[in-house]
């Protein structure tokens, strides 16, 4: 058994994963904006937005690997709702891989904004959509693991 408190409320832990990619992207996005003017600034440009890359994707491993196969587990009911969780994961992972791409070969940072927005748009459906299916199992969830692995760094 692990040293990990039996309660845990996932529906916070979410929540506030959510609201700190949201911030991520946020900071990447003014980075990529703030790039336009300034020249040599790919370097800064390219951590911002390696570090949100990283983020979403870790946060979609973490729930792919731990919390969807629990909230299955205990709301059978839900399968539906992880499969298109799941294909969204998959989908925003290509995404990602499209935009590492995009980074690593130097192109403007008006490209790199393009590609930002377009991430940012399926990302908040994709969290509204999980935020609104999901927020009623995970007040009831028992799921004994490290928050950081099941949602991401706190």
């Amino acid at each position: 058994m692990s040293d990990i408190p039996r309660l845990v409320a996932w529906r916070r832990q979410l929540l506030d994963a959510h609201d700190r990619l949201r911030l991520a992207l946020a900071a990447a996005q003014e980075a990529a904006r703030a790039s336009e003017d300034i020249p040599d600034a790919s370097r800064d440009l390219l951590l911002f937005c390696h570090g949100f890359c990283a983020a979403l994707d870790g946060h979609h491993r973490g729930e792919d690997a731990l919390l969807f196969p629990a909230v299955v587990t205990q709301h059978p009911d839900a399968a539906r709702i992880v499969t298109k969780l799941r294909q969204d994961h998959d989908m925003m992972a290509t995404l990602l891989a499209r935009f590492d791409v995009v980074v690593r070969s130097a192109e403007p940072p008006t490209a790199l904004a393009q590609h930002l927005q377009g991430l940012a748009a399926i990302m908040e459906s994709h969290f509204r959509f999980e935020e609104r299916e999901l927020e009623p199992l995970l007040d009831q969830l028992e799921l004994h693991a490290d928050p950081e692995e099941v949602i991401g760094p706190l």
